[in-house]
């Protein structure tokens, strides 16, 4: 992932651990249909546009060509998976995060508490200052030792990794979606719209994601409302009913990540999807809390972006999906 976006685990500074992936040997229990659609929208199938043009595009992240892919009908969560949700998991399972079990996670500096700065490790992130390395920052401390999520329930649980997305995804008997069923969840039916209400940032003078307004990264007018995260279901939601499609977290993928492995048409591409079948980096998609015009507008619907799958920030989320009558799990 671009540092801007989100540093890998390996940008880092000193590690205290090293894991390929989190122990997920929990029991998957049996879900009728009715239980695992419950908080999800349908997404009908069939062809739509993916992929964007925009002038203020990253060419380098392969955002284009504009193509026609065509995909099997699908559900999707409507909103990300909160800290509510994720901790019935924990309870379920004992299951421990990778930044649990390693030790660290990425916070943004200026949110860090004064309780916490004891806890932030030695170095900076190159070209991303703003990323400090923070011992004991986790999904349940998000910004580090003595900070909760007791008043953020409904808010997207964050320092998630892939790893981690996809064991949660499995107990709750789906998966992470592609990211071509994301891209075609988040346009709510619009057609090459940049933002998944249409071409306008705030229609009206209305602010519907949750991204940086002001002076990145000193100052932060909350304009919108929020400075961290905001509530999984903040504002209105697309035309399919999902929310926060744009902004707030990043939202993990399963696909593998390549700027050109789509640019060719052929039926992998082009029909359902899956990504390449090799590669690092898995793909994160949507934007956060932490965009801004000036040096990071990936809050489009065409943006993208990728990072390692063991690799956590403050503002990594995810969001589930299920196509019933098949097995879930990515490759």
């Amino acid at each position: 992932m671009s540092a801007c976006c989100g540093p890998a685990r390996e940008s880092a500074v000193p590690v205290t651990a090293t894991l390929t992936a989190p122990p997920a040997d929990f029991v998957v229990p049996e879900r009728r249909p009715a239980e695992l659609l419950r908080g999800m929208v349908a997404v009908p199938g069939g062809p739509f546009l993916m992929g964007g043009e925009d002038e203020d595009a990253f060419p380098a992240d392969g955002e284009g060509p504009v193509r026609e892919v065509t995909l099997a009908p699908f559900h999707i969560d409507a909103a990300c998976v909160t800290n509510a949700r994720f901790a019935v998991f924990v309870k379920a399972t004992g299951y421990r995060t990778e930044a649990e079990l390693i030790g660290w996670s990425y916070v943004f500096g200026s949110f860090v508490p004064p309780e916490a700065r004891h806890a932030v490790l030695p170095g900076t992130v190159p070209g991303a200052p703003w990323w400090r390395a923070v011992a004991g920052a986790h999904w349940r401390a998000p910004e580090g030792p003595g900070t909760s999520v007791g008043d953020r329930r409904d808010h997207p649980v964050v320092h998630m990794s892939w790893n981690d997305a996809t064991a949660y995804a499995r107990w709750a008997g789906k998966r992470l979606p592609t990211e071509a069923e994301w891209e075609k969840a988040a346009r709510g039916g619009l057609v090459r719209a940049r933002f998944p209400w249409g071409d306008e940032l705030t229609p009206n003078g209305r602010h519907r994601c949750n991204i940086w307004q002001g002076d990145f990264p000193v100052r932060n007018t909350r304009e919108d409302g929020f400075t961290g995260t905001a509530p999984a279901k903040a504002y209105a939601p697309n035309g399919f009913g999902l929310h926060n499609a744009s902004g707030n977290v990043w939202e993990w993928c399963a696909d593998r990540f390549s700027a050109d492995w789509h640019a060719e048409a052929r039926p992998e591409t082009r029909s359902d999807p899956a990504g390449p079948p090799h590669g690092e980096n898995r793909v994160l998609r949507g934007g956060s809390y932490l965009c801004h015009r000036s040096y990071c507008n990936r809050y489009r619907v065409a943006a993208r972006t990728s990072n390692t799958p063991d690799s956590t920030t403050g503002h990594g989320g995810f969001r589930c999906a299920v196509t019933l009558g098949t097995a879930p799990g990515p490759s």
